[in-house]
């Protein structure tokens, strides 16, 4: 089942989409859930009643009538993985090991559009640069979950640009979180596909970017140093993990600050982040107004 988030004449509602480009209004029909994330809440009972909605119902909207949200419009927590896939630490050439432990930063939901909007080069930087990841979000909370255990805590799965403005994550020591919070400068979607969309698991999901049509980033989740597992059990010894809550899970190399010279975003380029077994988020950048 995919699961989205929209605004439908300027209401905001939630459903599944079905046959690739039409709505059932979920929200509707299942009064007692008031998001996305209420149903994932809802636990197993909640979700099967909401597929089989989902799969008789007639759809009531037309996917083209709606403007996209991120899947779950504000998660109480957002986690962000970096330098998670082997390749990347090699990236760097700075011959340093493995690390042992994941690196993680926070980010706040308004610096995440939906899909279809566009992604904001704010006036105060020209290095808007992109980021293909696959977000994990959160279906069964909980804290010191086993790693043995925590795949059954994923929800679904997203797309995510976690967009980044690389001038400013290099303002301070140790910190990135200014270059990474700017207002709409990254993208959650189009949908979550629910993990039983997921059968052979989670080990070899496929992440690609695109730039006007250009593949700049191709991996597998069979190359994370730090599997979804194992950010599900770390994560959740020293925080409460809840339904809704969001793991972006890393980026391959590729993204722009990498190519020498450099080759940030710019306005009209158009950015495709496609995870196997979702879909593809798709946003056009903008300079600020």
């Amino acid at each position: 089942m995919k699961l989205a988030s929209y605004l439908h004449e300027g209401r905001p509602g939630w459903g599944a989409v079905v046959h690739g480009n039409r709505i059932v209004e979920l929200d509707r029909r299942m009064a007692e859930f008031d998001s996305v994330a209420s149903l994932l809440a809802g636990g197993d009972a909640a979700l099967r009643q909401a597929r089989s909605l989902a799969e008789q119902a007639p759809p009531g909207l037309d996917l083209a009538a709606v403007q996209l949200l991120p899947p779950v419009p504000a998660p109480r927590k957002i986690f962000c993985i970096g330098v998670n896939y082997a390749h990347r630490n090699a990236e760097y050439k700075d011959g340093s090991d493995l690390p042992k432990y994941p690196s993680i930063f926070m980010r706040v939901p308004d610096s995440f559009v939906g899909h279809g909007q566009a992604l904001v080069q704010p006036h105060e930087s020209q290095q808007l640069d992109y980021e293909g990841e696959i977000g994990l979000v959160i279906g069964r909370g909980g804290r010191r979950i086993p790693q043995a255990q925590a795949l059954a805590h994923i929800g679904g799965l997203t797309c995510v640009n976690e967009g980044t403005i690389r001038d400013w994550v290099h303002h301070a020591k140790f910190n990135v979180t200014q270059g990474k919070n700017f207002h709409a400068s990254g993208a959650v979607g189009p949908w979550l596909a629910t993990a039983d969309e997921f059968p052979e698991g989670f080990g070899n999901v496929r992440v690609r970017t695109r730039v006007n049509g250009e593949l700049r980033q191709d991996d597998t989740t069979a190359n994370l140093m730090f599997d979804f597992a194992y950010l599900i059990h770390y994560l959740s010894t020293f925080t409460a993990l809840e339904p809704g809550d969001l793991i972006v899970t890393g980026t391959p190399i590729g993204a722009g600050i990498r190519f020498d010279p450099p080759r940030f975003l710019r306005p009209g380029d158009v950015v495709e982040v496609e995870v196997s077994g979702v879909g593809t988020l798709r946003n056009s950048v903008e300079a600020e107004a």
